[in-house]
């Protein structure tokens, strides 16, 4: 069984963070493991509280895991501070880390900042050339691109513009734009874009960190990227167009709808 890691924070209720990503692992018929880089206090209704983890623990989460384990792939989502961030690259550097997918989470869609104004720098050029495959959305990209992105054209441009930062692929999702969900993926020769229709709902918390997830799991698995990321896109669909009215507000996904499915545990 392939191993694959998540460096990112926690999520309480459940829907996103790591708790999407060993969701997300398991589905996938992945070995899911953790390393916890924030405890947050937050539900469907947004982020209320972020406790940091002390860089000097979540480098030994590390050093835990790459010493006893083979690690096949390593996503990585919320690292809010430099001190985080530069403690995961100096463990991705010391243990030789492959097939690196990072989400670049900074802003909830409650609008709370995950990652600190100031930490951006960190980021970009410490973490990105060490990437595989990063995977911002639209506000993502404006930020680290620094353009206005409005069609599918400035997505393009964005891309072309992040992959010359360093990683080797460059997925900007579409989801904030309007009609069909079109991502784009830059391999550094060519724009790919990555089409689906929209799915109308409200249940999309944990869609970003569910997606990257896929993703790193099925390079785990030694399939090319862009095939890693086609499956993720379809997997992605299929959990949104199954999601969950749980809580009060932006409900989950269902990470285990075709499990479920094959096992006859659906309610017809």
């Amino acid at each position: 069984m392939k191993k694959v890691l998540t460096i990112a924070g926690s999520d309480c209720s459940g829907g996103a963070g790591i708790q999407a990503d060993l969701k997300a692992f398991s589905a996938h018929g992945v070995f899911g493991m953790s390393v916890i880089t924030a405890v947050t206090a937050q539900n469907t209704q947004g982020v209320f509280a972020v406790q940091d983890i002390d860089a000097g623990l979540i480098g030994k989460q590390i050093q835990a895991i790459f010493e006893d384990i083979t690690v096949d792939a390593v996503k990585i989502g919320m690292v809010s501070r430099i001190e985080t961030i530069e403690a995961i690259i100096q463990g991705l550097r010391h243990y030789n880390a492959h097939n690196i997918v990072v989400d670049p989470v900074m802003i909830s869609k409650s609008g709370y900042y995950l990652l600190k104004p100031d930490a951006v720098d960190a980021l970009v050029t410490g973490l990105l050339p060490l990437t595989t495959v990063v995977t911002p959305n639209v506000p993502e990209a404006e930020e680290i691109a620094g353009i206005k992105i409005n069609r599918i054209a400035d997505m393009e441009q964005a891309a072309r513009m992040i992959h010359a930062m360093g990683p080797k692929y460059v997925l900007l999702k579409g989801g904030h734009m309007d009609g069909d969900a079109t991502d784009v993926l830059f391999d550094g020769n060519e724009c790919h874009r990555l089409q689906a229709m929209r799915i109308i709902t409200k249940n999309t918390h944990g869609t970003g960190c569910t997606l990257s997830s896929a993703i790193a799991a099925n390079l785990a698995k030694g399939v090319s990227v862009y095939e890693a990321v086609s499956k993720a896109k379809e997997y992605i669909n299929t959990a949104i167009r199954h999601s969950f009215s749980i809580g009060k507000g932006v409900g989950p996904l269902h990470h285990f709808y075709d499990l479920y499915k094959g096992a006859g545990m659906l309610e017809e």
